[in-house]
Formats: C-alpha cells, structure tokens, sequence
C-alpha cells in the first residue's frame, strides 16, 4: 500500500510475523512490562506497576478534571514487589537486594525485565525500542526512524507532535504501532486497517477511493491506476444531459495539488486533467 511502518515507543514491539516473543527474566510486573518494582504516581500518590496501568485507571476511566496521566520523569518514588519496601528510585531495591529492571532508564523512570532492544533517544527525551543501531533521529520530523528510511522518508516538521487523525491519541509516545502514509502524514497502524477495512465492505469505486485516501490531507495512499480506468468506463457509460454536455467547473486535485478551470462536469466525477486523478474536490 505504499506505507512505512515503526514502533515509535517501549510497550510496542518492531513489526515481525516471524519473530518469537521477546523473552523475560521475571515474573512480577503487569501485562505492558515484565518487573520488580511499582511506581508511586507523584500526581495522586497511588501506587501502580507502571505509568500506563496509572493512565487506564485515571485517563480512561475517570471523568472530568479528576482524569490526568502521569510524568514518567516526576515519579520521585518505587515499592518493591518482591518485599514490598518503599523507597527512593534505582534500580535495586535497598532492603532485599532486588533489581527491579534489566533495563533501566533513570531519566524515564523506565523498569522491564524484557529484552526489547530498549534505547533512550535523548533527542526524543524518551526510551524506543528496536536496537539503537537500527535507528537514527530526524531532526525535522523530531522522531525516531529505521535507518533504512533515511534517504527516503518524507520530512514533515514535527510530523509526530499531533494526534491519529481516527482516535485522537497523541502519536509521539504512543505505545501502538503507527503508519507513514505516502503523503508523509502519520496514524495508527490499526486505526488506518480499520477504517479502510470498513470503507472496502463496498464495492463501490467512491469508497474504495476514500479508503485509500489520507485521512488528513485526502491525497492518495496508494497507485489507484485500476480505480481511475474503472471510474472512466462508469463516467463514459453516462452520458449528461444534452445541458449539461458543455458545463465545465473548477477543480483542485487531491493528488498533484493542480487547480483546473475547464474540467467537464459530470454528476459521478470531475477527473484531473493534469494526473488523471478523480481524487478531486470542486471549487
């Protein structure tokens, strides 16, 4: 389809169909992180195993100005979970000697017996996963991409600072996977499936065209060659009334951003003269 994908944050894993379940040392911790130690949430002062336990409970679950999240890098305390001891944070427990993280990020706060290949990005101000090897910082952007990307990537200035245009999440500490559409613009790998699975449940060829469209910017996520050939043969199997024949109207197209002054009115259509395009809008 034309799309990149990368895990822009920890509780994700790189895209893989082959790859085993990264292992783990420990068996304490929640089902976002493998380890030893709860955080004291410096926001309301309970404790949770880890900041996106803290943010399900009190983002998502309650109501009004009593819903907040937690700063990762304000949590000023940890209780171990092996003997319960609360105390200042490290990485091992000052009672009973215990690690609470094979990785461990004293900036982030960040905990986890499993091997992800964690990272911090101190240009990004937060941990990713995936091996820093296998990664560079693009400046523009403000993110973190797969090297194999760095001739290649599309850069939008601070692309990932804004929210999936489906769900609304905040898309720079996402813990989903997230899609570069073709356009350059970002979204959530599954809300882009989702809503383009639903939209293909028609076979009409004006849904399938909003299916494979930009949900920001309307472009064209993909070569759409077959679509054009197929609106063509609909538009030329409909001929307009005798009155409308020499009607024409003005269009700016979706794809190559050309504006058009003599485009041919028809009711199912307006195609772009300049790329062949009916990603078209009428002005």
């Amino acid at each position: 389809m034309g799309e990149v994908d990368f895990v822009v944050d920890l509780d994700s894993s790189p895209p893989s169909s082959s790859a085993s379940p990264p292992a783990s040392t420990s068996s304490y911790g929640c089902r976002h992180y493998r380890r030893k130690c709860a955080l004291v949430a410096p926001c309301c002062g309970e404790v949770f195993t880890c900041r996106l336990c803290h943010d399900e409970a009190k983002d998502t679950l309650e109501m009004g100005k009593r819903a907040h999240t937690m700063d990762r890098k304000a949590v000023t305390e940890v209780v171990c979970l092996v003997c319960n001891a609360r105390q200042g944070v490290s990485n091992m427990c000052v009672e009973c000697g215990a690690k609470f993280g094979e990785y461990y990020c004293e900036e982030c706060r960040l905990f986890d017996d499993t091997d992800k290949g964690q990272y911090h990005c101190s240009a990004c101000g937060i941990c990713r996963v995936g091996g820093r090897e296998n990664f560079f910082h693009c400046f523009t952007c403000g993110a973190c991409f797969s090297v194999e990307l760095r001739e290649e990537h599309k850069c939008i200035e601070r692309n990932l600072r804004g929210n999936c245009p489906i769900c609304f999440e905040e898309l720079f500490t996402s813990t989903k996977q997230i899609t570069i559409l073709n356009c350059g613009h970002p979204i959530h790998k599954r809300c882009f499936l989702q809503m383009r699975n639903q939209m293909l449940r028609s076979r009409e060829p004006w849904q399938l065209l909003k299916a494979n469209t930009c949900p920001t910017c309307s472009k064209s996520t993909c070569d759409l060659t077959g679509l054009w050939e197929q609106i063509d043969r609909e538009v030329e199997a409909m001929p307009m009334p005798e009155e409308y024949r020499d009607t024409k109207v003005s269009i700016i197209c979706n794809d190559c951003n050309e504006r058009d002054d003599g485009v041919a009115f028809h009711i199912l259509a307006l195609k772009c003269s300049k790329c062949g395009s009916y990603n078209t809008r009428r002005v």
